[in-house]
């Protein structure tokens, strides 16, 4: 079953189920894909789809702007709306692959700059998050490698 599939399954079953929040969030990620879709259609013509990795993208992106959001009513002092906010953090990261833990971001992060080669911090930052984009989190990676290169 390809994502946009898993996706319309889910909508249809928090529409029976009757929960608006959670059909609120999935019909948003439905619109975000599908727009994404089109505008890549656009760019490469009516027969370009979305492919699974630009779904991700699209999945993290979502995501962090639910984070970033957490963040800014915390700050600004409405824990309801960051309440919320983190219910559809919630529904977004069932479509996300699991997190990389500390420990195991750090040994993966060693063992592609050693693969790769890379002597700097761009270098090393492009080969780690070629293959770690999605599994660990961006902001513990470039923290593992600004210790590896002193920065």
């Amino acid at each position: 079953m390809t994502f946009k599939e898993q996706l319309m399954t889910d909508i249809k079953t928090a529409m029976k189920a009757g929960n608006h929040e959670e059909l609120t969030t999935l019909r948003g990620l439905s619109s975000v894909i599908k727009n994404t879709e089109i505008a890549k259609q656009m760019k490469q013509g009516a027969s370009a789809t979305i492919t699974d990795e630009e779904i991700m993208n699209v999945l993290l992106t979502e995501a962090k702007k639910r984070k970033d959001a957490i963040a800014a009513f915390m700050t600004g002092g409405r824990p309801e709306l960051a309440e919320a906010e983190q219910k559809e953090l919630l529904v977004v990261g069932r479509y996300l692959p699991k997190q990389m833990s500390a420990e195991e971001t750090a040994a993966a992060v060693e063992t592609i700059i050693a693969a790769a080669g890379a002597k700097d911090f761009p270098g090393a930052m492009k080969a780690v998050m070629a293959e770690l984009r999605g599994k660990a989190d961006t902001g513990a990676i470039a923290e593992q490698i600004k210790k590896k290169f002193g920065k």
